[in-house]
């Protein structure tokens, strides 16, 4: 069942636009044929705030398009290393959405959410995501990186499956030493019922060491588990578990067997030939070594079936370098890349080659119903090798290999400074937004920190979050008419529009209701005059 040499092709990919975005633990969508990149490097800058890509593959160059979200879209941040697979609302639907699990933020946070992105408007020039967060209840999957999500069909009905994966050591556990250093998660498997909003875990006797950067396959009601990485026992175990999810009326229940004729590898890559087949390329065996073995996987009959193929002509670059990283393309294809050479004018610029596992006549076959999930990335350097992220790789956006005639091209060189403009001034002394590691503070904001104009002099923006808005008080400012002054001129406005004292009205008092009058002695003229009137 070894394939043919001539099935398997290797294309280096000549030209890349900002290839610096495309890093170890980065994720491929499909849509219809279109590649999406997920899972930029950093956070997303205003010339594609979604960080979601358009890869434009023509004559043998690759180009990044900035693809947008629709209003109604919630915040999606770039992550690295999610559990990512297609979900469809029948086995045979065409139409279909991606899940996406956890991952790793620009910021080395673990995130622990789970979002539905699908394509809602294709044009020429224009492609519009919408992305949507779901809230679960029951035994929530701890937030999480390195794991696995499958979809499988059972009686009508569907239902995910999350498996594996690895997560910071609890507070309660983490000393100053291993403030930052990851665990594997406990071996329990995740069923989640989308339609409920329900998550129930389950503890099997044959799952008892926990698995990342494993692979996983799903067909039909069956799982199969392939591979992985200890980190408690920092080995590659030559594991092959089957997984069996049957959903009744009742209870589901959930099976799992442990099968001979495993492989030990780890951050292996799995792309789907046809209906049945699948080809799995790259990895580890060692923190140190790669995998340059090919296999093929056959799943039929209810069995699987792993064979080792002929892999194709691997260039010496990719023989000889230390890591290598990439992802699934779907129809058969992967996207690989190695780090570059220090001598190279951009240094930290990366090579990518397009592997492709099948015949060109067979690239336009219809996407079948299996669905496939794998940790497709490179490991996470700081677990597999002697190297961190900022060590190895000192990722920076500075390609400049674009056409000026494509508007659409994503190009950082045409971005402003935004150091100095833009949402991400420093907009006072106390400035703490960076562009690199700023997230949404306020509920208003998406992709760009809110801000707020101070009406003194001729004008400035600041950002609200410095000012210590609340956001009431931010919502108040934005729909009133009112002039706002910023933390450093409020003072100085004060006193400017605080009025000059104006000498008080006199008010005369008021009339007593009875006065006494000063008594007048008579004069003699009177006194006689009154004694003649009385005698």
């Amino acid at each position: 069942m070894a394939q043919s040499t001539d099935r398997m092709s290797l294309q280096m990919v000549s030209t890349v636009s900002n290839s610096s975005l495309l890093q170890p633990g980065f994720s491929l969508l499909n849509f219809e044929g279109h590649v999406f990149l997920f899972g930029q490097k950093g956070w997303p800058k205003r010339s594609c705030p979604t960080g979601v890509f358009l890869l434009d593959i023509k004559q043998n160059e690759l180009k990044m398009k900035p693809v947008f979200f629709s209003k109604d879209s919630c915040y999606l941040p770039p992550l690295r290393y999610p559990a990512l697979c297609s979900l469809r609302s029948d086995a045979r639907a065409d139409e279909y959405q991606y899940i996406i699990h956890g991952g790793k933020t620009p910021n080395n946070d673990l995130s622990d959410k789970i979002y539905f992105i699908s394509l809602v408007s294709k044009t020429s020039k224009k492609m519009t995501f919408q992305c949507i967060e779901k809230d679960l209840g029951g035994d929530v999957p701890e937030a999480r990186y390195g794991h696995t999500i499958n979809v499988v069909h059972s009686r009508g009905k569907n239902m995910s499956v999350l498996f594996g994966g690895r997560s910071y050591t609890p507070l309660a556990q983490r000393t100053t030493e291993t403030w930052n250093s990851v665990v594997d998660c406990l071996p329990s498997v995740f069923l989640i019922d989308f339609e409920f909003g329900c998550c129930t875990s389950y503890m099997l006797p044959e799952l008892q060491d926990g698995l990342s950067f494993h692979v996983s396959i799903a067909k039909d009601d069956t799982i199969y588990i392939l591979g992985g990485h200890s980190l408690q026992n920092n080995t590659r175990p030559p594991s092959l578990y089957k997984l069996k999810i049957d959903l009744p009326l009742g209870s589901p229940a959930v099976t799992c067997t442990i099968l001979p004729g495993g492989i030990s590898v780890s951050s292996a890559i799995v792309t789907q030939i046809s209906d049945t087949e699948f080809v799995l390329v790259g990895g580890y065996i060692s923190d140190n070594q790669k995998r340059l073995a090919c296999n093929t996987v056959v799943l039929e009959d209810n069995k699987i079936e792993i064979v080792e193929s002929v892999g194709p002509e691997w260039t010496p670059d990719i023989k000889h370098c230390r890591m290598w990283f990439g992802c699934d393309m779907g129809e058969g294809s992967v996207l690989l890349g190695i780090p570059g050479a220090n001598k190279q004018i951009i240094p930290d610029a990366n090579y990518f080659y397009i592997l492709r596992c099948k015949g060109a006549e067979e690239d336009k076959e219809e996407e079948v119903m299996t669905q496939t999930c794998s940790q497709t990335s490179s490991e996470d350097p700081g677990d597999s090798t002697p190297f961190e992220d900022s060590e190895e790789f000192c990722f920076s956006a500075e390609a400049n290999s674009f056409d000026a005639d494509d508007a659409d091209t994503y190009n950082e060189d045409d971005e402003e400074d935004e150091s100095e403009t833009g949402y991400w001034i420093t907009c006072c002394a106390s400035c703490n937004i960076d562009i690199n590691t700023w997230v949404p503070f306020y509920s208003t904001e998406l992709n760009k920190p809110a801000m707020i104009l101070c009406s003194s002099g001729a004008g400035h923006w600041v950002h609200a979050q410095c000012m210590d808005l609340s956001e009431t008080m931010l919502l108040r400012l934005s729909e009133a008419n009112v002039k706002y002054f910023c933390n450093k001129h409020i003072d100085l406005n004060k006193g400017l529009q605080t009025p000059q004292k104006v000498a008080c009205l006199k008010k005369p008092p008021m009339k007593p209701l009875r006065k006494k009058k000063p008594m007048k002695l008579p004069t003699s003229a009177k006194k006689s005059f009154l004694r003649r009137l009385f005698e």
